[in-house]
């Protein structure tokens, strides 16, 4: 052990030596990668500062495209307005040169049209002079008088025969209005009525529905009370099976009949089924025709029977031998055959004397009584192979009856006895004694079993022929139970299940429409009643109306006939001064012609002013000015043309300068990204070399570490093996002064360079290494530690040991194995040793040690008792734990699913259900909620109950946005985001959704992410987010639109404050003009 700690000091001096060259390398190596990160950190830097000036030069680029275009634009419009100029141009000159043309024109049209009035004057004179009596101008003139003096005494009746007429319209209209009102009465009445015959119908019918689905429900639960007590009774029946098969297995178990017969006898059952088949005369083997009439005979009749029992009885003896020709044709083997026929069988004399002799003890029995023959043409097989032999209970009946007895019964008749006890042992007639009973024979005393076990064997098939039909039932395997149920009593139990809650929510969903159906049939009705009210009030006002009219009919007539005296004081005078007698005549007559004569003059007179107007604006207009104004125009557009060019040059020119700055940026940005890549790459290689060092380094204090384990651990085992040595107080040699000095120089150097080591690892050490300390380390870290006082004695002690006495053997370094036999090898002497000083001397330590062990038997008590409290505590906080983690779980369950219910129906509510769906949520396990999972299900509205999978994408989307409310009305949160959830929804569900999140914003803020307009509509903010180019990043926009929403109120408020003004305004006029018609 001395040697290898000096060959492991010195191999560690070497390591840390290496490990110092290492740490400056690892040093150089960190040092080299600073510099590199400092070098790539700087290239970065030089690299981004040119990309922001290449971002910069970028948006003047952008910033200036915009200018271009619109200067472009402005020179486009400029083009156009030149051109447009040029034609006006064109034109002032082309009307110029043809202005001549145009007043001579002018001129001849109004000398034609003068001329035309002139010829129209001249007919319209020769027309009057057509007449019966002319008027000459004067009595024209006179009678336009005359009928302007009738109109103004004819204007106050002519007022009231227009009022009357006014009146009597409105009457008419009134009663035409009225009039179609009753039709429309009719109509709707007729509808109404239509309607409520309707609705009668269908409430019938849902009433007859209800009641069918009632009995339908009904029947249903009846039947699933049924398949369920069948199921039951089932079981039930499955139970009582098990039971009766486990019998019948282990009576077969308990006569080994599990066992399958030999080859032998197989082959010989199908010999002698084929011998039935071609023989008619073979009846079978004797065994299987006879049978012992209780079982406590069947050993005594196989013995007593023999072989014979084996043979084949047939009914002569030519069958006999037909059937061993038979077997000897088709080499199936031998059998011994008894023929009816040719059978010697003892007297019956004989048999019913010895009958007679046994009959009054019940020890005795004859064999051939015993037997029971299912023919009787097979008794006389069976008294051939048991003769007279008696059967006795024992064997010392037998004895008696065969030996014992000779003197009573035997002696007078000589008759001599075959005995064959119950247990199988025979007494011949010749008087020689046969027991024990071989393994055959017990084999062939059980075949009169075989019946009894067959039947066993028939009933087990049965039961488990109907065990597998009761499985088959409960699986759905059999063509019946496919056909009525699709599937077994289990999928029919699930089947009647879900038929029951489709039945119960169609009752539902029945009994809803049935008391909407009545609401609107009492609605239809009442309008029914409303109508016929109305019809009835309006036929009233009709013929109040229609008498109305006939009063103003009248009163129109009388109007007419005052206009008429009117008009006659005026028109009286002049008829007799003129002799005029037809005003209404002339009127016609001349009056037309004079019309249209005024009518014709006036349009001609008419187109001659706007000819002389023309003619006098051609004679004032300046063409020379014209030409002028439109020239300087035409001069000032080319010359903003000319500018707009010159800025468009002046643009592209700084455009170019921007793009080739901006080439030369982009090319030392590549000069740049180039050499930020170089230090990159530099940087990776210094991090690689260091890596490497850093390897090196971590490998070399790994195998520092091993070798100071290694010598912590010889340092331990020789401090071990010398406190052993001090222990057992063991005499050790010890060298003189003189021969210690070497060992001590030796010893010295071994401590300086442990010292050196001692150093360097605390100039190393990890301040809070100290702290990461196990149990272990902290009772072995003195021999780490090369001046520890322990450490230093056992090198002092070690060097003072004399190893010269030592065997050469025990000096040469050994394997471990070998060090282990010599350990086992030492402490086997030792311990023979210690044996026989033990048997020498008593042990006095004896009682110090059984003090010791029952302290530690105490320790161990309280130990024990200290765990028991604390798992009992650890249990007690468990269960509570246990329960209240329980008790919070069904408090949040019972009120979410509560909640989901009435969530999911207003989710789902709508105008044509307004019940809205269903949705429920179920346990698994209701006593133990944690041990399995949760069932969510959703109905929507008019739907059959299915699995969730099965729902469509916005079925699906509702159910789950209803759970998610429901969780949050448990323990709501400040906020929701919900990203595109309304991306399966259509434009209904989505109006529905945001109606809920509306009234539900003021418990909870919601962010919506969505591409429907519906939800924009609906929001009262709005959050994008674009590009921004100038700094290549992201930009957010919003719009508030809760301000809209207060415009819209405002204005809905003043345009309601408008309507009832004006609506009040027309109430004053109305009333103010029917105050002054009164």
């Amino acid at each position: 052990i001395r040697t290898d700690v000096e060959e492991k000091d010195e191999v560690l001096e070497e390591l840390n030596g290496e490990l110092e060259d290492s740490s400056v390398s690892v040093e150089e190596a960190t040092e080299k990668v600073r510099l590199a990160k400092k070098e790539a950190s700087a290239a970065r830097n030089v690299s981004s500062k040119l990309d922001k000036k290449r971002v910069k030069i970028v948006a003047e680029i952008d910033q200036a495209q915009p200018s271009i275009i619109k200067t472009e634009e402005e020179i486009k419009n400029f083009v156009k307005k030149i051109a447009a100029e040029k034609r006006k141009h064109a034109k002032i000159v082309k009307e110029s040169e043809a202005r001549e043309e145009t007043l001579e024109n002018l001129e001849k049209e109004i000398k034609e049209y003068s001329e035309t009035e002139e010829h129209l004057q001249q007919e319209y004179e020769e027309l009057k002079t057509r007449g019966d009596v002319a008027l000459t101008e004067e009595q024209e003139a006179e009678y336009e008088r005359v009928r302007e003096a009738a109109a103004v005494a004819s204007a106050k009746p002519r007022h009231a025969l227009g009022s009357a007429n006014r009146k009597l319209e409105s009457a008419r209209v009134k009663a035409a209005g009225l009039s179609e009102e009753m039709k429309e009465f009719t109509a709707r009445k007729t509808e109404a009525s239509n309607k409520v015959i309707e609705l009668t119908e269908r409430r019938d019918k849902l009433e007859e529905s209800i009641e069918k689905t009632r009995d339908d429900l009904q029947n249903s639960k009846d039947e699933l009370q049924a398949v369920q007590k069948g199921a039951a009774d089932d079981s039930e029946k499955r139970q009582l099976i098990d039971v009766e098969l486990e019998k019948i297995n282990y009576t077969l178990r308990d006569v080994r009949d599990v066992k399958r017969k030999n080859e032998t006898e197989a082959r010989l059952e199908d010999a002698i089924s084929s011998l039935k088949r071609y023989f008619p005369g073979v009846k079978g083997r004797l065994v299987k025709l006879c049978q012992p009439t209780m079982k406590r005979y069947d050993l005594a009749v196989t013995v007593a029977g023999g072989k014979d029992m084996d043979s084949i009885v047939v009914d002569t003896k030519q069958t006999g031998f037909d059937c061993i020709q038979y077997l000897r044709t088709n080499q199936i083997g031998t059998a011994t055959f008894l023929p009816l026929d040719n059978l010697q069988v003892p007297a019956p004399s004989s048999t019913e004397r010895i009958r007679a002799m046994l009959e009054h003890d019940s020890r005795y029995r004859l064999a051939f009584d015993v037997i029971a023959c299912s023919d009787d043409s097979v008794k006389k097989a069976v008294m051939y192979a048991v003769g007279n032999s008696v059967v006795c209970e024992d064997l010392d009946s037998a004895r008696e009856l065969c030996f014992g007895g000779r003197n009573k019964r035997q002696q007078q008749n000589n008759t001599r006895f075959k005995a064959v006890t119950l247990g199988g042992a025979v007494i011949s007639s010749a008087g020689t004694m046969t027991g024990g009973v071989s393994n055959d024979d017990r084999a062939r005393a059980g075949r009169w079993n075989d019946r009894e076990v067959e039947k066993l064997r028939t009933r087990k098939d049965e039961l488990e022929a109907e065990l597998t039909d009761l499985d088959k039932a409960d699986r759905g395997m059999t063509q019946t139970d496919r056909r009525s149920s699709r599937g077994g009593r289990t999928s029919k139990i699930e089947e009647l299940r879900n038929r029951v809650g489709n039945m119960t929510n169609r009752l539902q969903y029945t009994e809803s429409d049935l008391q909407f159906t009545k609401k609107k049939l009492k609605e239809q009705e009442v309008l029914v009643k409303s109508i016929a009210e109305q019809e009835e009030k309006s036929s009233k006002i009709l013929g109040y109306l229609e008498t109305e009219i006939l009063s103003l009919n009248g009163k129109v007539q009388e109007a007419i006939q005052a206009v008429r005296d009117a008009e006659e004081e005026h028109y009286g005078p002049f008829r007799e001064k003129t002799g005029l007698k037809d005003f209404r005549a002339y009127d016609e007559a001349v009056g037309k012609s004079r019309e249209d004569y005024l009518k014709k003059r006036r349009t001609i007179r008419e187109h001659l002013e706007k000819l002389k107007a023309q003619k006098k604006y051609e004679d004032g207009r300046n063409f020379d000015e014209a030409i002028s104004k439109n020239e300087k125009a035409l001069e000032n557009f080319k010359k903003k043309q000319a500018d707009a060019k010159s800025r468009e040059s002046d643009i592209e020119e700084e455009i170019s300068k921007l793009k080739a700055k901006l080439a030369d940026i982009e090319s030392e940005l590549e000069e740049a990204a180039g050499v930020e890549k170089d230090r990159e790459d530099a940087v990776s290689t210094a991090q690689d070399a260091y890596k490497e060092s850093l390897a090196e380094n971590k490998k070399l204090s790994k195998t520092i570490n091993t070798e100071e384990s290694n010598l912590e651990r010889l340092r331990a085992k020789l401090h071990e093996t010398l406190q052993k040595a001090r222990v057992e107080e063991a005499e050790i040699p010890l060298l003189g002064d003189g021969d210690t000095d070497d060992v001590t120089d030796q010893s010295s150097r071994t401590s300086r360079a442990a010292k050196r080591r001692g150093d360097q690892d605390d100039d190393t050490e990890d301040p809070g290494s100290s702290e990461l300390m196990t149990q272990g380390t902290a009772i072995s870290t003195h021999f780490s530690q090369h001046d520890d006082s322990r450490v230093m004695k056992d090198r002092n002690d070690t060097n003072r040991i004399d190893f010269s006495h030592l065997r050469k053997q025990l000096k040469e370094r050994v394997s471990d194995r070998k060090e282990k036999d010599l350990h086992k090898n030492f402490a086997d002497d030792i311990e023979r040793v210690t044996a026989q000083i033990e048997g020498m001397t008593p042990n006095m330590k004896a009682g110090d040690a059984f003090d010791t062990v029952v302290e530690q038997i105490e320790e161990c008590n309280e130990d024990f008792t200290d765990a028991k409290n604390k798992a009992k505590r650890a249990t007690k906080d468990f269960e509570d734990i246990k329960q209240k983690r329980g008790e919070s779980f069904n408090t949040a369950f019972q009120h979410i699913a509560k909640s989901l219910t009435t969530i999911y129906k207003d989710m789902t509510k709508s105008s044509k259900h307004p019940l809205g769906g269903n949705a429920y949520l179920s346990l698994d396990d209701t006593d133990e909620p944690y041990n399995g999972g949760i069932k969510f299900t959703a109905m929507p509205p008019m739907k059959r109950y299915r699995d969730m999978e099965y729902l469509s994408g916005g079925e699906k989307t509702i159910a789950a946005l209803a759970l998610l409310f429901a969780i949050h009305s448990y323990r709501p949160a400040p906020f929701f985001v919900m990203d595109e959830v309304d991306a399966a929804l259509d434009n209904v569900n989505v109006l529905k959704l945001c109606n809920y999140i509306r009234h539900r914003s003021k418990d909870f803020q919601c962010i919506v992410i969505s591409l429907k307009d519906m939800f924009y509509e609906q929001s009262q903010g709005l959050v994008g987010i674009c590009r921004n180019v100038p700094t290549n990043s992201s930009r957010t926009l919003t719009l508030d639109l809760t301000k809209f929403d207060k415009e819209a109120d405002a204005g809905a408020r003043a345009g309601k404050r408008s309507r009832s003004s004006s609506t009040g305004s027309r109430k004053r006029s109305s009333i103010a003009s029917a105050k002054s018609s009164q």
